[in-house]
């Protein structure tokens, strides 16, 4: 069995509350809290959930944008969290980003070729003028733009045009993940599926491995291998992507789930709805963190936080519940209150 390319162990990320006159810390926003996954190579895992949840802070805790409070990030059996960045500057060609806004993610005082041309020549990948030019065709050429274009300004592109040169920067280092940190939220949805299908064209034909962030499940579905569901900064479900969908066996992705909107709008189906607003980050509740919202909660989810444990073959889930098997749903309607 072949080693994860990602492995990412218990990571917590927690921002400090400053407050008063001599900005003295008054609490810690626990933005993500004991989260654990892996990423095989050629994988896409989806990982989702409400905004706020701590989805984009893992992103940028792996790429280092941001310190690490505590945990492991390795990437092909080495461990980076820990790395000065002398040490880690030639392992950040293989880890690359796609951020969510294409239009501030670009420079706008540099022309396209210069934007492509950059991280080429930051890691010393052309020798020569021709062989730059020949890459910066390539890179074009493979999210579906035409070589000429290279020579325009950002903002003379859409912004779905914008996201193409972002994903072809973000290939520019020829490497082994892409992070895509809501890389398709800013987008009309016919631009939506059209960079989704390129994105599932280049993971097919490089190789790539992609930590895909979205709240969007429906995108999800399409591209994902399995998912990864994050309620106020810990892991609750990760599963196969169609067991996810077929068998979801957390509350809250049951809830998740049944907010999707649906193709045939006379097709049946129960709306799950939650009640109450988010717990705040800063101060979490203890036991379940979903326990305040969850229609099937009990004395035991008020003390007892629970691990993730395994269900099925590659499905986990963190719910007293049943442990063994999947959530089945309470006698009787839900009241509506608010919904997901």
């Amino acid at each position: 069995m072949t080693a994860p390319l990602l492995q990412v162990k218990n990571l917590k990320k927690y921002f400090a509350v400053q407050g008063g006159m001599l900005g003295r810390v008054k609490g810690f926003v626990h933005a993500v809290d004991g989260v654990s996954f892996h990423v095989d190579k050629g994988e896409t895992l989806a990982l989702v959930g409400e905004s706020g949840c701590g989805k984009s802070t893992v992103g940028r805790a792996i790429l280092k944008l941001l310190d690490v409070t505590d945990g492991e990030v390795w990437l092909d059996g080495q461990r980076i969290d820990n790395l000065r960045p002398a040490a880690l500057r030639p392992l950040r060609r293989r880890i690359q980003v796609v951020f969510q806004d294409p239009f501030s993610s670009l420079n706008p005082r540099l022309r396209v070729r210069d934007i492509l041309a950059e991280p080429i020549r930051n890691f010393g990948l052309a020798q020569t003028e021709s062989e730059l030019n020949t890459r910066i065709a390539d890179l074009m050429d493979k999210v579906r733009l035409p070589y000429e274009a290279a020579s325009r300004w950002p903002h003379e592109f859409s912004g779905g045009q914008r996201q193409r040169i972002g994903i072809a920067r973000a290939l520019a280092t020829e490497p082994d993940l892409i992070i895509c940190d809501e890389a398709v939220s800013a987008l009309d949805v016919s631009v939506k599926a059209q960079i989704v299908n390129l994105l599932s064209d280049l993971q097919q034909k490089l190789g790539l491995a992609l930590l895909f962030i979205s709240h969007d499940l429906a995108i999800v579905e399409h591209i994902a291998h399995r998912v990864a569901v994050m309620y106020l900064g810990k892991l609750v479900e990760l599963a196969p992507k169609r067991e996810i969908f077929a068998n979801p066996r957390h509350p809250y992705t049951r809830a998740l789930l049944s907010a999707v909107p649906v193709p045939e709008p006379d097709a049946a189906r129960k709306r799950i709805i939650v009640t109450g607003d988010v717990p705040s980050p800063i101060n979490p509740p203890a036991g379940c963190r979903f326990h305040t919202r969850c229609p099937f909660a009990f004395s035991r989810c008020q003390v007892e936080a629970p691990e993730l444990r395994i269900t099925a073959p590659g499905h986990t889930v963190a719910c007293h519940l049943d442990e063994t098997t999947a959530v089945a749903p309470p006698p009787g309607n839900l009241e509506p209150a608010s919904a997901v």
